[in-house]
């Protein structure tokens, strides 16, 4: 099997350009995942969130997870457990309004790194949209446009730890899924594992590496590519060692923005079937919520008869 696509973004401005965006293309096509480098992040940052967000682990949310997970019994566990994941969250919303000041119990300097990092994913969000509609021969924007709604993107972070788990036999740090949105954006731990993505049948690590950005692909960017891009299923393997921090970042298409394959994409594609419909985004994710765990094949076929609303809500993550 070939080795997890590491993409420098750096090249994207030199002699290498061209090889580079093959390279995303292939990752976009047969991963649906890759790691970014030299990403335009300074190295500061990501290191100022990471111990901003391992503190506030420790002072606000330790304690608190220690207490459910005994309340539940799970250290206890002695079969599977199925509909529960050994992880803490919570989460910040970026777009179309900031709900940062408003989350309890975060630091003032905390609330300010987020904000700032929030800034910075969300540039590097658009650069990629950008680098996806070159590969795929849709005009530059367009993505982004499909995306924007009436009131803009929807952009939130889910902040989580995955502290250590005395059976990870038997609980999932999380559970399989594919991401409902658009394009997800991680900063991960650099020394504890634990995500992988399944390909071609088999479970396959995302490495950490320090100052990395990994992106993967949401279901949406499925539909609009007309299958060209797909979502891939991952999960979380809980650790018996180490507390793992993950901070996903999802751009997603506003509440009321239209979702539906390019038509410059199945005009190519003419004589294949096509199998992706034409929704409203939040209707997709009222039905998301309740079948986040089950394959997005049947989620798909669900949309093409469901009716859409006329009056979304803006969701912050997915």
């Amino acid at each position: 099997m070939a080795s997890f696509p590491v993409i420098n973004m750096e090249k994207l401005n030199g002699e290498e350009r061209a090889i580079t965006m093959e390279k995303i293309d292939d990752a976009c096509k047969n991963w649906g995942f890759f790691e970014l480098v030299n990403h335009g992040i300074s190295h500061d940052m990501l290191d100022k969130v990471e111990r901003l967000t391992k503190e506030h682990y420790k002072q606000c949310r330790e304690q608190k997870f220690k207490e459910i997970v005994g309340l539940m019994g799970l250290e206890a566990a002695q079969s599977e457990v199925k509909d529960v994941d050994w992880e803490t969250t919570f989460f910040l919303r970026h777009l179309p309004e900031s709900n940062i000041s408003e989350v309890p119990d975060l630091e003032e300097e905390y609330r300010k790194t987020m904000k700032e990092f929030a800034g910075e994913l969300e540039k590097l969000a658009e650069q990629l949209l950008d680098l996806l509609c070159e590969n795929l021969g849709l005009e530059k924007g367009y993505l982004k446009k499909v995306f924007y709604g009436s009131k803009g993107p929807n952009f939130g972070t889910k902040v989580s730890s995955y502290p250590p788990c005395p059976h990870p036999e038997l609980i999932k740090g999380l559970r399989a899924h594919t991401d409902a949105g658009g394009l997800i954006l991680l900063f991960q731990d650099d020394k504890v594992s634990g995500l992988q993505l399944l390909k071609d049948g088999k479970w396959v690590d995302v490495p950490p590496m320090q100052h990395s950005i990994v992106i993967n692909l949401g279901d949406q960017l499925e539909v609009i590519t007309n299958g060209k891009y797909k979502s891939v299923v991952h999960q979380v393997v809980a650790q018996t060692d180490g507390n793992r921090m993950s901070i996903a970042s999802f751009y997603n298409p506003g509440s009321d923005a239209v979702i539906f394959p390019a038509p410059a994409l199945v005009e190519k594609d003419q004589g294949e079937t096509h199998v992706y419909p034409k929704f409203i985004f939040e209707d997709y994710m009222k039905l998301y919520v309740g079948l986040k765990f089950q394959a997005k094949e049947p989620r798909f076929e669900a949309m093409k008869n469901m009716k859409s609303s006329t009056a979304p809500n803006p969701i912050a993550t997915a």
